[in-house]
């Protein structure tokens, strides 16, 4: 018999989170046996989508800019009309090759309006399609707040018209989605949490640091990785640090952070171990986002959480507060942060027992798998 195929769709702008989430939800569900072919729009990033799944990579977009108003191709270079439509038409050819049994598209209608250009002629080929495959929407648990009005409706009427469901990537227990989406009783029916999808429990780590402090993608963590080298030189130089920018900050950033770094730090762009290394750190520093959040709850590591806050984005604050409320964490605010703030922050959280393990449900990816796999049958 052959085995159901999944065509799975993740457009990344900025940072990795988004394909980083799709990938381990990717993963379980080859491991659940299923045929999975990923489709990503953003520039490559090392190790995802992994092993087992295959990719259809579109001509990359970006975000040009950090409200995410625009479109940009791999040079920077703004988007045109011609560019996009070939996008859209390699997407709709690798849907029809695929025939899929079940299409996964990750964060809209909730967010990625950008895409519609293509999404919606993917929604039309989906209806049109014999036999039609499910549809569904991978969205994380917190989406961003103050949206212009009617989007809500809109991302209703999407869902209503088209979608089998919505697969909530959190823990009810932790943060629901009418939380930040006023309008979920309205899609209340098609909703399926599947708690949080993080990472399975790490081996051992390799080599250990007392403080790792990371930038998810690097997009946008220049300022917080050069604030935590800065507190690395204040405090005593026994503690060790390891420096992780992410693959997307700009080289020459990357150069002059490196450059008479202190001894006891270093930097690297990306390590493929990062959950393993959280494992054996005593303090984490670090933004906010979805995945770097499921991979210090899996260990007992002290989080100081920095939310990304630039453009009005919301959503890891929201996040950040509720582990704060928790005792899982403490944050400082990225508008306005020292060197004196950050030190301070870093003494407590070495001063600090080593925190409980979480009770939220981290087991998301194989959930999301099973879920997948009752609705197919």
């Amino acid at each position: 018999m052959t085995a159901p195929r999944i065509f799975f769709y993740v457009q990344h702008l900025l940072g990795i989170g988004h394909i980083a989430r799709a990938s381990r939800i990717a993963n379980a569900l080859v491991k659940d046996g299923l045929e999975v072919t990923v489709v990503t729009g953003g520039l490559p990033v090392p190790g995802f989508p992994g092993e087992g799944v295959r990719t259809v990579e579109l001509p990359p977009v970006v975000a040009s800019n950090v409200g995410f108003s625009g479109l940009a191709d791999a040079d920077g270079q703004a988007a045109g009309e011609e560019f996009l439509s070939g996008r859209r038409d390699l997407l709709l050819q690798a849907f029809e090759e695929t025939k899929p049994d079940v299409v996964i598209i990750e964060a809209f209608p909730f967010g990625r309006r950008q895409m519609r250009f293509e999404l919606l002629p993917l929604l039309d080929a989906v209806e049109r399609a014999s036999p039609r495959p499910k549809l569904l929407s991978s969205v994380r648990d917190i989406l961003q707040e103050n949206r212009k009005p009617g989007r809500d409706e809109e991302t209703v009427k999407l869902i209503k018209d088209h979608f089998d469901a919505v697969l909530v990537h959190g823990d009810p227990d932790f943060v629901r989605l009418e939380d930040t989406f006023p309008l979920t009783a309205a899609i209340a029916d098609r909703l399926r949490y599947t708690g949080l999808v993080a990472p399975p429990s790490a081996p051992e780590p390799a080599e250990t640091f007392d403080i790792i402090a990371s930038a998810g993608g690097g997009a946008v963590g220049l300022e917080l990785i050069r604030a935590a080298r800065g507190a690395a030189a204040l405090l005593p130089a026994d503690i060790s640090w390891l420096l992780i920018t992410g693959p997307n900050l700009p080289a020459a950033d990357f150069s002059a952070l490196s450059e008479d770094a202190p001894a006891n730090v270093r930097m690297v762009r990306f390590r493929k171990d990062f959950p393993s290394l959280l494992g054996g750190a005593k303090v984490s520093i670090s933004q906010a986002g979805y995945n770097t959040v499921g991979d210090l709850l899996r260990t007992q590591c002290r989080p100081i959480l920095i939310p990304f806050v630039a453009a009005g984005e919301t959503e890891q604050t929201v996040r950040a507060e509720r582990l704060q409320a928790l005792g899982v964490a403490e944050i400082l605010p990225e508008e306005g942060l020292t060197l004196d703030d950050l030190k301070a922050a870093v003494e407590r959280a070495l001063a600090a027992p080593l925190r409980p393990a979480t009770s939220l449900d981290l087991d998301g990816a194989a959930k999301s798998a099973s879920i997948i796999r009752s609705m197919i049958g």
